[in-house]
C-alpha cells in the first residue's frame, strides 16, 4: 500500500504541479507548460531501477506520443531511456542498437548535446563489457562534441568517464589526469550527481594506488555533500566505497558498520540497486569471519534480485553461495546451488536462441501436420472413387469397364502422390534429425566452452595475460556459435519455405570487389593475396543476393584454409555457344581429402578448423549449392591435398552484352 501511495503521489506531482502554480500566481506569472514527453521522461527515470517493466511501459507510450507529434528529439529521448533499461538488464546488443538509433535522430536534427549524451552511454556499455579501448574511443568523441558547444556538464561527464576507462585498464596516472580536469570543471558549476560520482572515483583510484588518507578525504567530502534527499543513492555508494578503504586498512569491524548503515539507508529509500550491492559487500566482508552470516546476506541478495527478475544478479549470488558452501565443506548444498545457477543461465541467457529454434521446429511440425492432412484427403478421395465405381457397375458393361479403367488410373495417380507425400515426410524427418544433431554437436559444445571460460575468468588470481587469452578464445567461440546458429536458421528457413528467387541482370565484378573489401581484414591478417581476374563486362542472370552469398562463402573458405602468404584467385569464363558463365575461386591452401569431396555440398559434410584455427560450420557450402541450384546453375570442386582447391559455379549470362565484350576484345587484339 505504501508503494502504491508513493507512485500515486509522483504522478500527481508530475501532472498536477503546473495546475498548483496557476492557482497561486496565474495573474502575474503564467506557468510554463511541461511537455508531455518530459513527463514520461521523469516517470521512466523514476521507475528505471525500481520497476523496469513500468519504465518500459512508459517508454512505449512516450515513443507513440513522439511519433504522433513527429517529435524527433522526443523519440531520441525515449530511445536513450530504452537503451538504459536494456543496459541495466545486461542486454548489451539491444542497448547499443537503441543508443545508435537515438544518436542518428539527434544528428538528423543537429542536437549536439543529445549526441554527446548518447555517445557517453555507448561508451558505458563497452565499459561494462570490459572493452576499455572502445569505451575510451566513445568518451573521447563525446568530449569533442561537448567542447564544440562548450557544455560544462558534458565536459565534466566526458572527462569523468575517460578517467574511469583508463582506471579500468589500470593506467592510474592517465586516469588521475582526467579526474583532475573534471575536478576543475566541477568547481565552477553547481553540485550534481556527476560531482558525487567524481568524489567516489577519486576514492577508488586513491584506494587502488595505496593513498588511503587521500581517498578518505574525497569520500567523506562526498558523503557530507550528498546527505540530502535527492542524492541518497550516491550517498550510499560513497559510504560503501569508504567501507572498502577501512577494510583495506584492516579495520573490518568499522567497515562492516559502514556497510550496515548503507544497507539501512538503501532499504529506507527503496533503492534496489544499492541494496543489492551493499548485501554483496557485507557477504564479502563476512566470508572470512562467519560463513553462515555471509551466506545469509547472499540469500537476501538472491531473494531481492529474484523479486526484480534480475536473473544475472541471481546467478552471481548463486555462484558465490556455491563457493561458500564448498569452503564450508557442505558439498551437497554447493551442488544444489550450482545446479540452480546452471538452470537459470540455460533458461534466461539462451532464451532468445531457444525461441528461434522453437519457431523452426514449430514450422516443421506445421509442415508435417499439413502433409498428414493431405494424406487423409487423398485416402478419402480414393474411397469416394471406389464407391462411384460400385454404383457404375449397375450400368452397362462398357461403361463399367471405362469407369474401372479411369478409376484405376486415378488411383494410381493418387497413390503416386501419396507416396510422394510420404517421401517428403520421411525427408522432413531426416532433416529434423540432422538439424538437431547439428544443434547438439555444433552449438552445445561452444556454449559449454563459454560457461567454462567465464568461470575461469571470474578467478581473481588469474594472470592478466591468461585472462586476455581466455577472453580472446571466448570471442572466437561465441562468434563460431553465432555463425552456426545463423547458418542453421537460414538453411532451416529454406527447407521449410523454399528458396525465393529475384532474378535479374547484373555485373558480377563489383560484387566480387565488395566481398573482397569485406574480407580484406582477414586476408591481410594472414598476408594472403586475392587476385580479381573477373571480366569487367561479365553480366550474370541470377539472384544478385544469392550470388553474393556464394562468393562470400567461397572466398571466406579459401582464406580460411590458405596458409600465411598464400594466394586466392578469382577467374571468369564465358561459353558463347551455351550463354553460360563460369566463375572459379582458386586457392593455394591445404586442399580437401578425396574421401570428403563427394559429401562437401551435403549435410554429411563435417566442419574443420582453418590454418589459423578459425572456427566454422559445414552449412555454408550446403546453402551455396541450394542457391546455385535454384538459379539453374551448377557448382563443383576439385582439389589436391597440400596444393589447393578450385571451386567453380556456372550461371546464365546476358548474351548481347557478353558478345559485345568479346568483339571489343577481338578488335583490341587485331589493332595490337
Amino acid at each position: 500500500m505504501a508503494k502504491c501511495g508513493l507512485i500515486f503521489s509522483l504522478i500527481i506531482i508530475l501532472f498536477a504541479a503546473p495546475l498548483t502554480k496557476v492557482q497561486g500566481t496565474a495573474a502575474l506569472n503564467p506557468p510554463k507548460k511541461v511537455p508531455e514527453i518530459e513527463k514520461y521522461n521523469k516517470l521512466i527515470s523514476f521507475y528505471r531501477y525500481e520497476n523496469p517493466d513500468s519504465a518500459l511501459f512508459y517508454v512505449n507510450k512516450g515513443l507513440k506520443l513522439a511519433r504522433g507529434n513527429k517529435d524527433t528529439a522526443g523519440r531520441a529521448m525515449m530511445l536513450n531511456q530504452l537503451g538504459m533499461i536494456n543496459d541495466n538488464r545486461g542486454q548489451f546488443v539491444e542497448s547499443q542498437n537503441n543508443y545508435l538509433e537515438a544518436y542518428n535522430l539527434y544528428k538528423a536534427i543537429g542536437k549536439t548535446k543529445g549526441m554527446a549524451t548518447v555517445t557517453i552511454r555507448l561508451g558505458v556499455v563497452e565499459l561494462r563489457k570490459g572493452n576499455y579501448d572502445k569505451a575510451i574511443a566513445f568518451f573521447l568523441k563525446a568530449l569533442q562534441l561537448s567542447e564544440r558547444i562548450k557544455d560544462p556538464a558534458g565536459l565534466l561527464e566526458a572527462n569523468l568517464t575517460l578517467g574511469e576507462g583508463y582506471m579500468g585498464q589500470h593506467k592510474y596516472d592517465i586516469a588521475l589526469h582526467y579526474f583532475k580536469i573534471a575536478e576543475s570543471i566541477n568547481n565552477s558549476i553547481p553540485l550534481s550527481n556527476l560531482s558525487l560520482n567524481l568524489f567516489n572515483d577519486f576514492g577508488v583510484i586513491y584506494r587502488e594506488t595505496g593513498m588511503l588518507e587521500e581517498a578518505k578525504d574525497y569520500l567523506l567530502k562526498g558523503i557530507a555533500l550528498s546527505n540530502i534527499p535527492q542524492f541518497q543513492g550516491l550517498n550510499i555508494t560513497l559510504t560503501n566505497t569508504l567501507a572498502t578503504i577501512y577494510a583495506k586498512e584492516g579495520n573490518t569491524e568499522y567497515s562492516i558498520k559502514l556497510q550496515k548503515q548503507a544497507l539501512k539507508k538503501a532499504i529506507q529509500i527503496h533503492n534496489y540497486i544499492r541494496q543489492l550491492l551493499t548485501l554483496n559487500g557485507l557477504a564479502n566482508s563476512y566470508q572470512n569471519i562467519n560463513i553462515d552470516t555471509s551466506l545469509n546476506y547472499l540469500y537476501k541478495a538472491k531473494t531481492l534480485a529474484e523479486g526484480r527478475q534480475a536473473y544475472k544478479q541471481v546467478i552471481e549470488a548463486l555462484q558465490s553461495i556455491a563457493e561458500l558452501y564448498t569452503k564450508k565443506g557442505d558439498y551437497k548444498a554447493a551442488l544444489d546451488a550450482k545446479n540452480e545457477e546452471y538452470n537459470l543461465a540455460d533458461k534466461y541467457f539462451y532464451k532468445e536462441m531457444s525461441k528461434q529454434v522453437t519457431s523452426l521446429q514449430g514450422d516443421y511440425e506445421l509442415s508435417k501436420s499439413r502433409a498428414k492432412v493431405q494424406q487423409l484427403r487423398y485416402i478419402n478421395i480414393h474411397q469416394m472413387l471406389e464407391r462411384k465405381i460400385i454404383m457404375a457397375i449397375a450400368g452397362c458393361a462398357i461403361l463399367v469397364l471405362l469407369v474401372i479403367g479411369f478409376s484405376y488410373y486415378r488411383s494410381w495417380m493418387l497413390n503416386k502422390k501419396l507416396q510422394n507425400a510420404n517421401a517428403d515426410l520421411d525427408q522432413s524427418n531426416q532433416l529434423k534429425d540432422k538439424l538437431f544433431s547439428i544443434l547438439g554437436h555444433d552449438l552445445r559444445s561452444p556454449f559449454v566452452s563459454v560457461i567454462n571460460i567465464l568461470e575461469l575468468i571470474d578467478d581473481e588470481d588469474l594472470p592478466a595475460d591468461t585472462r586476455k587469452e581466455m577472453v580472446s578464445e571466448l570471442s572466437v567461440t561465441s562468434k563460431a556459435a553465432l555463425e552456426t546458429l545463423t547458418g542453421l536458421l537460414k538453411w532451416g528457413e529454406m527447407q521449410i519455405k523454399g528458396v525465393r528467387i529475384n532474378r535479374n541482370e547484373f555485373a558480377v565484378k563489383p560484387i566480387v570487389e565488395r566481398v573482397m573489401l569485406l574480407l580484406a581484414g582477414t586476408a591481410n591478417y594472414k598476408r594472403i593475396t586475392i587476385k580479381n581476374q573477373i571480366s569487367d563486362d561479365l553480366i550474370l542472370i541470377a539472384d544478385k543476393d544469392h550470388v553474393e552469398f556464394v562468393l562470400r562463402n567461397l572466398i571466406s573458405n579459401a582464406i580460411k584454409f590458405t596458409g600465411v602468404s598464400g594466394q586466392v584467385t578469382l577467374k571468369s569464363f564465358f561459353d558463347v555457344h551455351r550463354n553460360i558463365a563460369t566463375i572459379t575461386v582458386e586457392d593455394t591452401g591445404v586442399g580437401i581429402a578425396p574421401d570428403r569431396l563427394n559429401t562437401i555440398f551435403s549435410l554429411n559434410n563435417i566442419s574443420s578448423n582453418g590454418t589459423y584455427n578459425e572456427k566454422g560450420t559445414s552449412l555454408g557450402l550446403l546453402v551455396s549449392k541450394e542457391f546455385i541450384d535454384a538459379n539453374e546453375g551448377t557448382i563443383s570442386v576439385r582439389s589436391t591435398p597440400g596444393i589447393g582447391s578450385v571451386f567453380s559455379f556456372t550461371l546464365k549470362a546476358a548474351i548481347d552484352k557478353v558478345l559485345d565484350t568479346d568483339k571489343k576484345d577481338k578488335n583490341s587484339i587485331n589493332k595490337a
